[in-house]
């Protein structure tokens, strides 16, 4: 069965966990239909649509993109225009898909996680345990990874036993009452959720939209790095390196073509690792919707990104996608991006030099000459550079964002013009850290944050 088309199960998780009052704490009858075989776990994890999302208010409020005022005014929730601007009130009494989808996807893993502990698997059945039991693992850590982003402050090593993190739900029972744990606990339990899932995938996988050994690697590197953990996080993307080190050479792409990139599913797409997509908002479907003017006036003319990834739309650029449209998983342009920054960051130039210059043979003209200099902070600052220009719209520019400003060399103010008036996001300021939806705090009780 072609992965695209296998949403089996869907109908039943949601009467299992219909919003009436918190999602985290609603009372459903799960007797309604319970998934018991290892078929059923894996069409489960199989619904893309859900188990494949992650958040995109975080993309509407970094610095990618703007809009115009009468683009503003026509993107459809209240969320989306008061995420643009750094609003205090953002949900105005609504719900939102960053916050429910990730906790949808946490559920149906612990739904399967909770099932797998009745089935005692034999020769034969094993290895298809264990590699569902893994991907529930992954799913469940990289929804608690993407929650942090948003709902949890910034990880630092100084407070994080002390912040307030994400409600950290373990298993199916929805009468185990939610409570938040710390940023320590929330980035604790994604390492282990990944370590533990690591022992249990294999390499090779059927379909990119479920995880393997590289995918796991993949996200503990970006785990590792937001957490400021360099050194661990250059041994993953060194082991995710070296289970696929493969780079699209874009002078092999047609720019004029509508989708110049191969597709991702089922297996396609050798750069990509784990396909994922963000959450659908107006903004990713807006023709006002605008890449950054100065973003775009960082690409140089003989870099192929530039007629790869934009299209000209009246007096601005419209950003057509990469991998897939609003792609957010996984890839090896992030990897080489990743370690880069560690080995510049441990005082390794010529490691940090050859993984950057490794990604930018494949993404200018073929004959362009390589970065060169002497210099480790110039090499850091050209690092972080092309990670802007290269992962955009993937939702890793707000988590850059946020860890970068505690640097005073890289912090970065951001603003807004609309209406006649000027918004404004401070490095550092409570605007980085998103509400919890009103109906979460009605409905369970859980410590709203500051904003």
């Amino acid at each position: 069965m072609k992965i695209r088309y296998i949403i089996l199960l869907s109908a039943v998780i949601f009467s299992v966990a219909s919003c009436k009052k918190s999602f985290l704490d609603e009372k459903s009858d799960k007797s309604l239909l319970v998934p018991t075989t290892l078929s059923d776990f894996q069409s489960m994890m199989d619904n893309i649509i859900t188990m494949n999302s992650t958040p995109g208010l975080n993309v509407i409020s970094a610095d990618e993109f703007y809009t115009t005022d009468n683009g503003w005014k026509s993107w459809v929730t209240p969320m989306e225009r008061n995420s643009y601007l750094w609003l205090s009130n953002i949900y105005e009494g609504s719900t939102t898909p960053d916050w429910d989808v990730p906790y949808q996807q946490v559920f149906y893993a612990n739904i399967v996680l909770d099932g797998l502990e009745a089935i005692k698997p034999d020769a034969n059945t094993q290895n298809n345990y264990n590699q569902i039991k893994g991907s529930a693992l992954f799913y469940r850590a990289f929804a608690f990874y993407n929650l942090a982003q948003l709902f949890a402050a910034p990880y630092d090593q100084r407070n994080a036993t002390q912040q307030p993190g994400i409600p950290i739900r373990l298993n199916s029972d929805v009468n185990i009452k939610s409570v938040r744990g710390t940023v320590q606990q929330t980035y604790d339990q994604v390492i282990s959720d990944l370590s533990t899932a690591e022992t249990l995938l294999n390499a090779q996988v059927t379909y990119k939209s479920r995880p393997g050994k590289a995918a796991v690697d993949a996200l503990l590197a970006r785990v590792y790095l937001t957490m400021g953990n360099y050194t661990q996080a250059a041994v993953n993307a060194t082991t995710a390196i070296k289970s696929n080190n493969k780079l699209i050479d874009y002078n092999t792409l047609t720019p004029g073509a509508s989708r110049p990139f191969p597709n991702i599913l089922p297996n396609g797409n050798d750069e990509v690792l784990y396909y994922a997509t963000i959450n659908a908002y107006s903004y990713s479907y807006e023709a006002l919707t605008y890449i950054d003017t100065d973003l775009y006036n960082l690409y140089e003319t003989n870099d192929l990104r530039k007629t790869v990834f934009f299209r000209l739309n009246g007096t601005g650029y419209n950003f057509r996608g990469s991998y897939a449209y609003f792609f957010s998983g996984l890839a090896t342009d992030e990897l080489y991006l990743t370690r880069a920054e560690c080995y510049a960051r441990l005082n390794n130039l010529s490691g940090a030099l050859a993984d950057l210059n490794t990604l930018l043979s494949n993404r200018y003209v073929t004959g362009t000459l390589p970065f060169t200099t002497t210099n480790i902070n110039a090499a850091l600052t050209k690092i972080l550079l092309e990670r802007r220009k290269e992962l955009i719209s993937r939702g890793t520019r707000w988590t850059d964002l946020r860890r970068l400003n505690k640097e005073p060399r890289f912090a970065t103010t951001l603003s807004r013009n609309l209406d006649g008036n000027t918004y404004t996001l401070l490095p550092n300021g409570t605007r980085y850290l998103f509400p919890i939806p009103d109906d979460e705090i009605s409905g369970s009780g859980i410590v709203q944050n500051p904003r």
